[in-house]
């Protein structure tokens, strides 16, 4: 009876008549697990808007400055696939509520702290605490949200809303008060981790839903893994670049080039919640193929349209089509390893979408030669790849 009353949807104190409980919207069952991976993924985002006003602040010279960059990208990834593993072995569902409260805190106060090494070392921790959240909160949210990509997308969706937030949130901020103003952020982080670890203790753990049944497939999950590096390339280069692009190849104002960026990262939010509603209509692995046939016309038509104000729609359609997997390879993923969504989880949330900021570093050689247009150019080859790892996934009902 436990397990029964907490997949149903009316509240226990609620009598409505007989017969089968309304079914609640695909926001109620999700709204939790969406805001919360919106206030983690906040703190990442916070990274790189606030890299340059400690350098304006603390005079930190461009090495230093990626030397931070580095450490919340060491922090957040590399031990996500390992917290995933522990997750899968044993009931580590608090981790997601203290993942997100290490993440705020650690973050705010690397503003405050005087010395490098004391900032660097918070803002690693911060990315721990990134880390430590995706896993646990990605199998739990699998949990609520079922076999509806749909409503895993909400999930998905909230990392994005999340890290666009984070420069329109801390740049008046950090403008107005300096790096200090990172401990403005501590509250949403500690909020959050006492709604996440309330509600873990309000309801019961629902055991038989954590063990689903199924067989591991590594052969699809690891082409999956590599579509999602291949697709994280393409969208940390578009997301790095484009701004660059609107201003020293078009010669627009910074203004319309921070509108470029602007759109470009709500087109993705959008494009995430898409997905899964597409997901549920034509199949996830359809989605993952369209996703990267419509890419390639996008982003040709970013690079290849003239003018500064025709291209923002493709800037917009390139985001919504760069992400229109994302959610439902988070959710293919975990079909491909049902006895271990936590590990799965932590390398499509994690991992594979990190990786694809470390990469960042090859665009930039070809920036230096020819340009940010160059840079967009060579994103090119993306789509196609990522479209023939797609032709590589099966549908998760012949993985079983």
């Amino acid at each position: 009876m436990t397990q029964t009353a907490d997949t149903a949807t009316p509240r226990p104190d609620s009598s409505g008549p007989p017969g089968p409980a309304p079914a609640r919207t695909t926001w109620q069952r999700m709204r939790v697990w969406g805001i919360a991976h919106a206030v983690d993924d906040l703190y990442q985002g916070l990274v790189p808007a606030t890299v340059p006003y400690f350098v304006l602040d603390r005079h930190y010279g461009y090495v230093a400055a990626s030397g931070l960059t580095l450490a919340a990208t060491l922090g957040s990834s590399v031990p996500q696939p390992f917290i995933g593993l522990a997750v899968d072995r044993m009931r580590l569902g608090w981790l997601a509520g203290v993942g997100v409260a290490i993440a705020g805190i650690s973050l705010g106060l690397s503003g405050l702290v005087p010395s490098y090494a004391a900032v660097w070392c918070l803002i690693m921790l911060s990315g721990l605490g990134i880390a430590m959240f995706h896993p646990a909160a990605g199998k739990s949210a699998r949990e609520d949200a079922g076999d509806s990509a749909a409503a895993m997308s909400v999930f998905a969706a909230g990392g994005s809303v999340g890290f666009f937030l984070a420069p329109v949130l801390a740049t008046p901020a950090l403008i107005a008060w300096g790096v200090g103003a990172t401990a403005l952020f501590i509250p949403p982080a500690v909020l959050t981790g006492y709604v996440l670890l309330r509600r873990r203790r309000r309801h019961a753990v629902p055991a038989s839903a954590a063990a689903r049944a199924g067989k591991d497939r590594w052969g699809p999950f690891a082409a999956l893994t590599c579509l999602e590096v291949v697709r994280s390339v393409a969208f940390f280069g578009v997301n790095t670049f484009i701004e660059l692009y609107w201003i020293r190849h078009l010669h627009a104002s910074r203004g319309l080039a921070g509108a470029a960026l602007t759109v470009f990262l709500a087109g993705g939010v959008g494009g995430t919640l898409l997905g899964g509603r597409i997901a549920d209509r034509i199949g996830m692995v359809r989605t993952v193929q369209l996703g990267g046939a419509l890419a390639l016309p996008m982003l040709a038509g970013l690079v290849l349209t003239p003018g500064s104000i025709a291209p923002l729609l493709f800037a917009v359609l390139t985001g919504v089509c760069l992400n229109l997997p994302f959610a439902v390879l988070v959710k293919l993923g975990q079909d491909y390893l049902p006895t271990r969504p936590g590990t799965a989880a932590g390398v499509t949330l994690g991992l594979g979408v990190s990786i694809g900021g470390l990469l960042s570093p090859v665009l930039g050689l070809i920036a230096d030669a020819h340009g940010p247009r160059g840079a967009l150019t060579a994103l090119l080859v993306v789509p196609p790849v990522a479209l023939a790892l797609g032709l590589l996934l099966p549908e998760p009902s012949r993985t079983a």
